[in-house]
């Protein structure tokens, strides 16, 4: 469909943006009288690099109805986090916590889980673009019935990097795409990438390809082919160049426009 414009410029792509909760006493010289109330926590650098290739990021809290967002909403950004709860893709339940995720922003989160899964099902329904980050990718799996690899062995290629962001990532995280891919077309053959991961695609979800790996065999990038939904196990948002996925996702919302 063709949308309004702004004089001259075109109406730019209202792309919705994941994020955590925590407590605001976690937060380093927040007034103790309030510590116990929560914040709504969003990577700045998802609204930065969405606004720069054109887009408009608006944050979404676990309270935004995914079926209502998304008759608004011209693309998704599902973000990196915390551990998928091995209950929603029968993992050992062994390995949970038992520890309030307002206070420890890394342990399982059933509610973020729960609002994530909803929206990327949602929007999967509705034909809006999906970019699945790292943990989000995890969740664009989980969410057509997929399983993880609840933590990978050390081996050649190091995944839960001691770098830190931003960085284009280390030689040996080399990435391989397949003909004909999305990522292919954005990246090429393969390309270096920065990895802050422990946990990786196992048996994909219904429909979902792979599309990407390092030399070691990890899924790096997964694609619902035909539609424009994409899972990648990298940060674009962290790359210290700009990350072509960062742009796909506002040109691929802005033609629902």
């Amino acid at each position: 469909m063709t949308g309004p414009r702004v004089g001259a410029t075109a109406v730019r792509p209202l792309i919705g943006v994941t994020g955590r909760r925590i407590r605001l006493d976690l937060i380093r010289g927040a007034d103790r009288r309030y510590g116990d109330r929560c914040a709504d926590s969003y990577m700045s650098d998802y609204g930065i690099r969405i606004a720069r290739a054109g887009g408009l990021p608006v944050n979404l809290t676990y309270e935004t109805d995914p079926e209502a967002v998304c008759h608004w909403l011209a693309g998704v950004v599902v973000t990196g986090g915390q551990d998928v709860h091995p209950a929603c893709w029968g993992g050992d339940p062994s390995v949970v916590r038992d520890v309030d995720p307002r206070t420890d922003p890394m342990v399982h989160d059933v509610e973020r889980d729960a609002h994530e899964l909803a929206l990327v099902r949602a929007a999967l329904d509705r034909g809006i673009p999906v970019l699945a980050v790292c943990r989000g990718m995890h969740i664009l799996n989980v969410a057509l019935g997929g399983t993880l690899v609840a933590d990978l062995p050390a081996g050649e290629v190091r995944h839960l990097s001691h770098e830190a962001a931003l960085t284009d990532g280390t030689a040996d995280h080399l990435v391989a795409f397949e003909p004909g891919s999305i990522v292919a077309g954005l990246f090429g053959a393969r390309t270096v990438t920065n990895s802050w991961h422990h946990q990786a695609v196992d048996r994909c979800g219904a429909g979902l390809v792979v599309t990407g790996r390092t030399s070691d065999g990890v899924v790096e990038a997964v694609e619902l082919p035909g539609v424009p939904v994409l899972g990648v196990q990298w940060h674009p948002e962290w790359m210290e160049s700009d990350d072509p996925t960062m742009t796909w996702i506002v040109e691929e919302s802005a033609k629902r426009l």
